[in-house]
């Protein structure tokens, strides 16, 4: 340790002064390396990879700061700890970056070809990625960049071929002409959970459909008129006795003249519209399930981009919604559509881009969920599953895998794993093999196309716990660290994400991929608002760090967080946090300055301790217990709080001030035992608070008489028993509240700390008058009494401020301590002020006007106004009750 320990400490605590210091120190010195002592048991986590399209939100700062409270923990703990970084290639998110990019620039992806497109997105995956770094480190991750692993890998990209190649020879892959969910901004498709389902204000639209035989028509209603070039049949409930004279017959679909059969079903609702719809098997998912029922043509009246086609006759060219527009206007000149209804109905909408979801007819790749899905139940129920955290998102995860459906995996896009099948073009056979083949595996002809698609991320992103690891290949990290032991993540993802890596972990390795899962919820505004772009609510994370430091950021948003539940931002506790960093740096140099020449091997904790030693010792000893015990619960808001409570209010606000008559005095035993007692508690509670605030404890703690490089890898805390002083903390309880009951007589009272005051204390029983008198030097010290009376026996004086607290009476007498004479008068005055309020406040409520025509929050606010003067009035009548005796 070096000296004059005192002069290196800053006199105010400044985080962007020490945060790159020690971010650079522990990548330096590889704290954070994995693997290094194989005696350690294996601890291990993965990052959920973010994407490579730009820069890390809110969000990801809550998630990656839970993850790092608890792989801190960990690796102080003893564990051999892998915390394993990684990026997602996150294919349409960032292909739509690149491509609006070179837009700007006046060039298309299909300009410059695939391969030269792919050029540039590898150019921009180069810089966030680099930009992503950065931030991880602003953030202070304890991150083992050894082991990074990018979705693109070689390593992963062949794990990702192995399990497409395996799935399809199970058949459980297959190829093959399905309805999807169609991008036509990105013009890809999308599986179902890429879908955001919106309340939209349409119409339903009625149309008469003519038969053929002359005898009438049929009325259908539609949300999408623009469909109907495209409709095969109409089709009617078996049962529904107003059509069943018609089932069997034919009508001519208006414009388009084709004649197209009526047709029963028991899909169709009789409650909805006129009881008969409209079928369009290729673009309507329900209607193409119909279609196969009923052997039914597709046609296709839609392109890629949402224009119609050259099936929609005069309208193709058209985009989808002025096709609308158009043929309603058609419909109601031809007296076809007869009535249109306002309609309230929820439309899907691209996650990715934000376009309107064209249900559409087209050859995808897909995966039988089903068989997968089986398994992963049959783990779960059984009790060998994985365990949720909370609890309920156990019953959201099983819901959606009962009800699974087939996941379509292809995207029409170019960033991202391609599909590992060619197409022969002289036989048409299809090949799915591990290594890229040269001829056809059945007529030997070398005329080899590859599919043009790519996976959808997620299928990769499926298989990030142990293809990270070196899967499928069975390396010594597979070995040691899968399954791992914990994934944090958001709840929004659980579909997504969580339930595709157990069906592929339990279908791949017979494991689960995560032994625990903690759910947390997302960041919102100040007033509870998802963030995003239209409304322009989000928070940078580095703006934040900028401004307060990472560990203000840290500390804010894990203790603000609650298991499972959403966690509103607010400035206001950033700066809270900032200030609690404060009050740690100014309590560390009071101890550090205090310490002169203290060594590490000076510290004794055998000898004499004051009471108050006795109780900070015990009081740290039951905090390590909670904070470890929370922790290990995921409960890191409660850990939070409770750490707070330790090192502000009873640490800083009571141990230090009580450590000053130690300190200050002439016994230099007593002085070396308060200083062993600071620095060992000092030294504890920075290790406690390491995980969540790393910066700020790092650079004390190295400061203090230690032993080791970095706190980092110090040793977490444990509870020791002979710490243990039940006594000692009722005993400074009972000091804490008369010297806290002082203080608040002086402040009521106006009367300042240096003033000295007659005390009376009467104890309830000799035990309290012992305690009393045991630390009369510390009530000395924060009531600064001209005279001190403890007894039993006391007569409490007439006229004195008073307090109770549990094991004795409290008397300060007024004479000497106010003028009675000029606090009357100045209660007095305050008392007619306040009945004039009171009343005027009353009158206001008590107008029936005023509580039907005012805003409720003015009223609210009146309300509040009232009881508030109400309890000041109690409060000032009191106070002339007892000057009057």
């Amino acid at each position: 340790m070096a000296e004059n320990l005192e002069l290196q400490i800053s006199t105010t605590y400044d985080p962007k002064d020490i945060e790159k210091k020690w971010s650079q120190f522990w990548l330096e010195h590889d704290f954070f390396q994995a693997g290094k002592d194989l005696s350690k048991p294996p601890y291990s986590v993965v990052i959920p990879p973010p994407n490579v399209t730009g820069m890390l939100h809110i969000g990801h700062a809550l998630d990656f700061t839970l993850q790092d409270i608890i792989v801190r923990m960990k690796r102080m703990q003893g564990y051999d700890t892998l915390w394993l970084p990684g990026t997602d290639h996150a294919g349409i998110a960032t292909q739509a970056k690149v491509e609006a990019k070179l837009r700007q620039e006046g060039i298309s992806r299909h300009e410059l070809g695939r391969e030269k497109f792919l050029e540039h997105v590898w150019e921009w995956k180069e810089k966030y990625a680099n930009r992503i770094h950065e931030q991880w480190a602003k953030l202070g991750l304890s991150l083992d960049y050894s082991r990074e692993r990018f979705t693109l890998d070689e390593g992963l990209s062949k794990a990702v071929r192995k399990v497409f190649v395996s799935l399809y020879e199970k058949g459980l892959i297959y190829r093959g002409e399905y309805i999807i969910n169609w991008d036509p901004e990105a013009r890809t498709a999308l599986s179902d959970i890429e879908v955001e389902y919106k309340e939209i204000k349409g119409a339903l639209y009625h149309m008469r459909y003519p038969l053929k035989d002359g005898s009438g028509y049929i009325v259908v209603a539609t949300t999408r008129p623009e469909t109907m070039l495209g409709d095969t049949a109409v089709a009617v409930h078996p049962e529904d006795k107003r059509y069943q004279h018609l089932i069997g017959k034919t009508v001519v679909l208006p414009i388009v003249g084709r004649e197209i059969p009526i047709i029963a079903d028991e899909y169709v609702d009789r409650e909805f519209g006129s009881g008969a719809v409209k079928i369009t098997p290729a673009h309507d998912p329900n209607d193409f399930e119909i279609g196969l029922r009923h052997n039914l043509p597709r046609i296709l009246v839609m392109d890629e981009a949402g224009r119609m086609n050259e099936n929609a006759g005069k309208y193709q060219g058209l985009d989808r919604f002025e096709c609308r527009k158009q043929i309603v206007k058609d419909l109601q000149e031809q007296g076809v559509l007869f009535k249109i209804e306002e309609h309230i109905h929820s439309v899907g909408h691209s996650q990715r881009t934000g376009a309107v979801i064209e249900p559409y007819l087209s050859t995808q790749w897909f995966v039988k969920m089903k068989p997968l899905a089986e398994q992963a139940i049959k783990r779960q129920k059984s009790g060998n599953g994985v365990q949720f955290v909370p609890e309920r998102f156990e019953k959201i995860y099983l819901n959606w895998i009962e009800n699974v459906r087939d996941w379509c995996i292809s995207r029409q896009l170019w960033w991202g794993h391609r599909i590992p099948a060619w197409y022969c073009e002289n036989c048409g056979e299809t090949i799915v093999s591990m290594e890229d083949p040269t001829t056809c595996t059945s007529c030997g002809h070398d005329h080899l196309k590859q599919d043009e698609d790519v996976l959808d991320t997620w299928f990769s992103s499926a298989l990030w716990p142990f293809s990270t690891m070196g899967w499928p290949e069975k390396t010594a990290d597979l070995n040691r660290y899968y399954p791992t032991n914990l994934l944090v993540t958001g709840y929004d993802i659980i579909f997504f994400w969580v339930a595709r890596m157990i069906f592929t972990a339990l279908e791949f390795t017979g494991e689960n991929p995560f032994k625990e899962v903690y759910i947390h919820g997302l960041v919102r505004d100040s007033e509870g608002r998802k963030m995003s772009k239209s409304l322009g609510n989000g928070i940078d994370p580095i703006e934040v760090i900028e401004q307060y430091g990472a560990d203000a950021l840290r500390f804010m948003i894990s203790t603000g967080s609650t298991p499972g539940q959403d966690l509103r931002f607010h400035f206001e506790r950033v700066e809270a946090a900032r200030n609690f960093a404060n009050k740690i740096w100014n309590a560390s140099r009071f101890t550090i300055m205090n310490l002169g020449d203290f060594k590490i091997e000076d510290m004794d904790l055998s000898g004499p301790l004051t009471t108050a030693d006795h109780w900070i010792l015990h009081r740290l000893n039951e905090t390590i217990k909670d904070v470890t015990r929370l922790l290990d619960q995921y409960d890191f808001g409660e850990a939070g709080r409770i750490l707070t409570h330790f090192i502000w209010d009873e640490f800083c606000d009571w141990y230090i001030e009580l450590s000053k008559l130690s300190l200050y005095g002439d016994d230099e035993t007593a002085k070396k035992t308060t200083k062993s007692v600071l620095t060992y508690v000092l030294d504890h509670t920075l290790r406690l608070l390491h995980p969540y605030m790393p910066f700020i404890t790092e650079e004390i703690w190295q400061h203090l008489p230690h032993e080791g490089e970095s706190i980092s890898v110090a040793k977490w805390p444990e509870y020791r028993k002979e710490f243990v002083n039940e006594q000692a903390a009722k005993e400074m309880t009972l000091l804490m509240e008369v010297i806290r009951s002082v203080r608040n007589i002086r402040a009521e009272v106006n009367v300042p700390l240096s003033k000295k005051v007659q005390l009376i204390i009467k104890p309830t029983n000799e035990e309290n008058k012992a305690v009393l008198n045991k630390g009369i030097r510390y009530i000395e010290r924060f009531c600064n009494p001209e005279t001190l009376e403890i007894s039993t026996n006391v007569e409490p004086p007439e006229k004195a401020m008073s307090a109770v607290v549990t094991g004795a009476e409290i008397y300060l007498p007024l004479a000497g301590l106010i003028d009675i004479e000029q606090e009357m008068k100045r209660l007095e005055k305050e008392l007619e002020i306040l009945n004039f309020e009171v009343e005027r406040v009353q009158k206001k409520l008590s107008n029936s006007g005023f509580i039907s025509k005012a805003p409720a929050d003015v009223v609210a606010k009146e309300r509040e106004k009232e009881k508030d003067y109400l309890e000041k009035r109690e409060k000032v009548l009191t106070r002339i009750q007892e000057l009057k005796g």
